[in-house]
């Protein structure tokens, strides 16, 4: 017997990646994670679970970002007490992050809930206690661990490359084989490896986030990033700088640390503002095992490529609110990485307001996000249900991007391309679906599909 494998999450969208397998009567899932967008519609698609969480047997988990970890917690509130596969860096981040998320998630309800006096009271997604009963049920298996994970299927994980712990997934049962991408990264980012080559597989679901599109080169990122900071200085500005905690926050101090050596800079004050990536910062020291070449030499050098001089890691909020009442040119980093939810949505705030200020986006940012909008150049947005209006300077630093653009998927796929039978993509946005189904069926003539939410196939 063979497997069924159904889309959910990701599919036509690029968030919220959920994909179900059903083999020998057991029910697996890869990924759970949060849509992320307009809110109503976010909401209401991160509230609906598409199956009986009790039904579920067994969950595997390709990295830590949320928007595919991020509602495991509901899944376990709704009933799911099975394993969660993944490996041991992830699992580290996870204890971190949804920690986080349910603390957001509590913190703004209750925000919402003072200031707009809804008629109806505003219920967090998941809380904490949800969080406490699923960091128990995550299984840490190493790369190129097999493991036997339900359903007659081996799991074999591999370095994607994308953030600490990152893997695309490959599942074996008799002859048949199926990869999960996860998201790929792009060879040459700062501190992690670089993605795996892969082995021959039957079937691949992959990412398409950067279809059709082409990455500026990672070593622009330096001079990228000094030009920024000279600028603003030069205005008495702020630089606000929205980043994922887990991943583009060590990135960006990795190079921040770099100019200040190098006297690239002035030695201006740097607040990493955020409880989690503190906490994540921390895991990253926990695993130099994941660490590429470069990241290496600074430990050998017997120096922190995550803590200087000139930075400050804020974990406390009342310190946060304190940089409000700050004189002077200053940079802050602080998640969340599309402006979503957290304490940078406070920061943009205070200064998205002052021509002399700068807003460095830093990576991709999902349709209709705050953040996308930013980037679109939308001049008045909303923040906590409240308007503003745009007057900093809106920066995007494209080339820290941790995923692949379109040439690097199509040579991370290469090892594959002569025994596939098919070709699914997901986490896209309908253009970015369509250059990369075109640019797959030219380059290796492979069938490729784009599954609509709840489309299924028998493999």
């Amino acid at each position: 017997m063979g497997l069924r494998l159904t889309f959910h999450g990701a599919a036509g969208t690029v968030t919220g990646s959920l994909h179900e397998l059903e083999s020998d009567g057991e029910r697996l899932i890869v990924d759970c994670g949060m849509f992320q967008g307009r809110r109503r519609l976010s909401e209401r698609l991160n509230r609906e679970l598409p199956f009986d969480a009790r039904s579920v047997d067994a969950a595997i988990l390709t990295h830590a970002h949320i928007d595919h970890s991020g509602r495991l917690p509901l899944l376990v509130r709704d009933g799911f007490r099975g394993p969660i596969y993944t490996t041991p860096a992830t699992a580290d981040l996870c204890d971190s992050m949804l920690r986080d998320t349910a603390h957001i998630l509590e913190s703004d309800a209750r925000f919402v809930n003072r200031h707009l006096k809804e008629k109806e009271a505003v219920e967090p997604l998941f809380t904490m206690l949800d969080v406490e009963e699923t960091l128990p049920l995550f299984t840490r298996v190493g790369y190129h661990e097999r493991r036997e994970v339900g359903g007659g299927l081996i799991m074999e994980s591999f370095d994607a490359g994308h953030i600490l712990g990152s893997s695309s997934v490959v599942l074996t049962k008799g002859d048949l084989r199926v990869a999960f991408s996860g998201d790929v990264g792009r060879p040459g980012l700062p501190i992690i490896r670089d993605p795996e080559t892969m082995p021959e597989v039957d079937y691949l679901v992959m990412e398409s986030t950067y279809g059709g599109k082409t990455h500026a080169p990672q070593g622009e990122a330096l001079p990228h990033v000094e030009r920024v900071v000279k600028e603003t200085i030069a205005r008495g500005g702020r630089l606000i700088v929205p980043a994922f905690a887990v991943g583009r926050t060590q990135q960006l101090v990795l190079l921040l640390h770099q100019l200040i050596n190098e006297q690239r800079i002035p030695a201006v004050p740097i607040f990493v503002d955020s409880p989690l990536a503190v906490n994540v910062t921390e895991v990253f020291r926990d695993h130099p095992d994941c660490y590429d070449e470069q990241t290496r030499e600074y430990l050998s050098n017997g120096e922190d490529p995550f803590g200087f001089r000139r930075l400050t890691y804020v974990r406390d909020a009342a310190e946060s609110k304190k940089l409000n009442d700050f004189r002077g040119p200053m940079i802050v980093i602080s998640p969340s990485g599309m402006c979503e939810a957290g304490r940078v949505l406070h920061h943009l705030r205070h200064n998205i307001g002052d021509p002399k200020n700068t807003v460095l986006i830093t990576g991709f940012q999902a349709e209709n996000t705050l953040g996308r909008k930013l980037v679109d150049g939308v001049k008045e947005v909303r923040i906590f249900g409240m308007p503003a209006q745009v007057r900093a300077r809106i920066e995007s630093l494209d080339e820290l991007s941790g995923h692949a653009d379109s040439a690097e998927l199509l040579a991370w796929m290469k090892p594959m391309a002569k025994t596939l039978k098919r070709v699914f993509l997901v986490h896209g946005e309908p253009d970015r679906f369509l250059a990369l189904k075109g640019q797959i069926e030219e380059a290796y003539g492979i069938d490729t599909k784009i599954p609509e939410p709840g489309e299924m196939y028998e493999l």
